[in-house]
Order: structure tokens, then sequence, then C-alpha cells
């Protein structure tokens, strides 16, 4: 007998468009569609486009999509992290925050600039947590796959270290922080004892990083290859009570690649999978079939949590959806990537069965 529960809207707060520079991977428009597939009312999409976000007229460019398309912009010029982007130019165009995800802003000075503007905006800095410097060229986590095919490893400090400098820097700013896609038990921590400090400090936890970990892979097949890297058991096990405790909320990190430069192994092919249509299913198996999560707790973690770290104009438009999500929970179905609205097929759930299916009902 199937069960279904009515949440507001769900938002995704990470998604990659691809739209403009590589839009055989994605575009706005199918990048929607598979977030109405998944159940969101609306997504914020990430700037490493090419060319980046970093002004207004490429977050103008999707306002044909607003508000169920909530663009974020750059924190550096370029994403290059040299210099900080017009950060008060940005969020006049109606940035929802700033964010250079997928690369690390390393100049301590540089990142300090941000925040510190950032703050007198009122607006959210989101990090990809991860410093180059101790990544050094690595593409997976310590694990028996790593050690078989001698893969380059990267050590959970790279995630670490950075999540405690942004730490220190926005003691001194007060700045919002949001850490996007946390992988390691260690970050977990940070972010949980930053809280306890009463810092204005948010994270994420994603589909793949609460389900998957790199002890059990088995074969070298780059739809397990992401930045972070897949957790340990131990990471995963953190990631799912931290969840529980309401320490993170969920965001997809949805990243279309097309077929050719995923097909290359861990050591050679792009970052990423997709996860907008799947990950309502995988995050409700995890949290609340496997875990005991509170449903309406779960819920939460998809729309009231994500919404924190809008600008107050991207949640007025936000809040003016009426959105809906509806999930039915009932017969397991299998997962098809073949059937997805997205473009790309990077994706390692073909053949899992999940009993949530989502739809999102938009009011306003």
């Amino acid at each position: 007998m199937n069960e279904t529960f009515e949440f507001p809207g769900f938002l995704d707060v990470h998604v990659h468009f691809r739209d403009p520079g590589m839009t055989e991977a994605e575009t706005l428009v199918s990048g929607l569609a598979a977030a109405d597939r998944g159940g969101f009312a609306a997504v914020v999409t990430m700037p490493n486009t090419s060319p980046p976000c970093d002004s207004p007229l490429l977050i103008k460019r999707q306002s044909d999509f607003s508000p169920r398309i909530l663009p974020s912009a750059c924190m550096t010029a370029g994403r290059a992290g040299l210099v900080a982007a017009d950060l008060e130019a940005l969020a006049e165009a109606g940035a929802s925050f700033f964010t250079d995800d997928g690369s690390y802003v390393s100049d301590d000075a540089v990142m300090e600039e941000v925040m510190r503007r950032a703050a007198s905006l009122g607006m959210c800095v989101c990090q990809h947590a991860m410093d180059p410097k101790i990544q050094r060229g690595g593409v997976i986590r310590d694990c028996a796959l790593a050690r078989r095919l001698a893969l380059a490893v990267i050590p959970p400090e790279a995630e670490t270290a950075a999540i405690r400098r942004d730490l220190s820097i926005c003691r001194v700013t007060g700045c919002r922080l949001h850490v996007q896609h946390i992988s390691t038990a260690e970050g977990v921590e940070l972010v949980r004892n930053a809280q306890r400090e009463g810092l204005p400090v948010t994270a994420e936890a994603t589909p793949h990083h609460l389900l998957l970990s790199c002890d059990d892979l088995e074969t070298d097949d780059a739809n397990y290859k992401m930045v972070p890297p897949l957790g340990t058991r131990e990471d995963r096990a953190e990631l799912r009570r931290a969840v529980k405790d309401g320490v993170l909320m969920f965001a997809t990190d949805h990243a279309p690649h097309p077929a050719r430069t995923k097909s290359l192994g861990f050591a050679r092919s792009a970052n990423g999978i997709i996860g907008l249509e799947t990950a309502v299913a995988i995050t409700y198996a995890v949290m609340v079939e496997e875990e005991g999560m509170d449903v309406e707790a779960w819920g939460r973690a998809w729309s009231e949590m994500p919404r924190t770290i809008l600008s107050s104009g991207a949640k007025a438009a936000f809040d003016a959806l009426s959105g809906v999500t509806r999930v039915t929970i009932g017969a397991r179905r299998r997962v098809d990537p073949a059937l997805f609205a997205s473009l790309s097929r990077n994706c390692p759930y073909a053949g899992l069965e999940f009993s949530a299916r989502a739809e999102t009902v938009v009011r306003g």
C-alpha cells in the first residue's frame, strides 16, 4: 500500500547545468527537467560554466527560468582565486550566494576579503573545501582498489585543512560559511563543533557520500569518481549521524558529463556524477528506512535547511513559488539511467531499487 507525504518544495543548492560551455552534458532546460523528475521545486546552479558566472550578465542570462533556477555567482574573478569578484554587483543582479565550486580559494587574504564583503552584503559564502596543495593530483581515497590500481590518493586532510582555514576566517569576519559536499568524519566534527561554538556555519551531504563507500569499490569505474572522493565506511557512518542530528543538510552536486569524459577510468576521467533524479529516493532509503530518521526532519533537510543559505532576494523568490514536493512510498523501482531527463548518464546507481519517488507541484 502506498504512503504519501507532502513537504514544502525541495531545494537543491548544488547543481551543475554546464550552460554555457558544455551543453552536450546538460542545458538549463534539460537540467530543470531532471529537477522536475526528481521532485525539486528549485535548484541553485554553480558558476563553473565556460565562461564562469562572474558577471551580472551571466546571472541575468538565467533569469528566464527564475525562480526555479536560482544562480550562484563566483567568489573570485574567473574562479581563478586571485582577486575577489565584483560581489556587490553580483548580489544586486540576484546571486543566491557566492562560490567558486570546483575550485578552492587558497589565498588567505583573498578569502578573507571575500568573506568580509559578503558579510556586509548579508550573503553566504559556499566553499569547495579541498586544498589542492594537499590533494596533489589524487583521484580516490586510500582503499583496496586504490592500492590495487596504484591510483594517486586524496588524503582526508585535503578537506579538513581547508575547513579549518575557513572556520578561522569565519570567526574573524562573522560571514556565513557553508561547506559544500563534506565527505570526512573529521570534517563533520569540525562543522559540528563550529555550530556548538555559535559560528554561522552550515554544510551539506550528498546522496552518494551517504550511500556509497570507497571500501566497497571493486572496479575501475569512473562513475564512482568525484571530488571530494567517496569516504570510508566510518566516514559514511558519521555523515549519516550528522544528517540525523540536524548538523548537515542535503544537496546533490549533480555533475553531468558526456560519456567520452567518464569512460577513461579513475586516473583520467572527469570528476562527478548526476544525481537530481535519484536523490530523493536514495536519501529516503538511507536516512529514513535504514537509519530511522524522522520523515519530517528528513524533509526539512531538503527544504527548510537549504533555504537558509540563500540571499534574502532568492529566499523571497523561492517562497513565492509556493512549491510542494510530494513523496510517495510504494513498490520498489529499479534505476534506469536511459530513462533520465538529464542529457548525461554518468550514474553509479543503475540497477539499484528504491521505494520513494517524488513529484513537484508549483503553485506560485
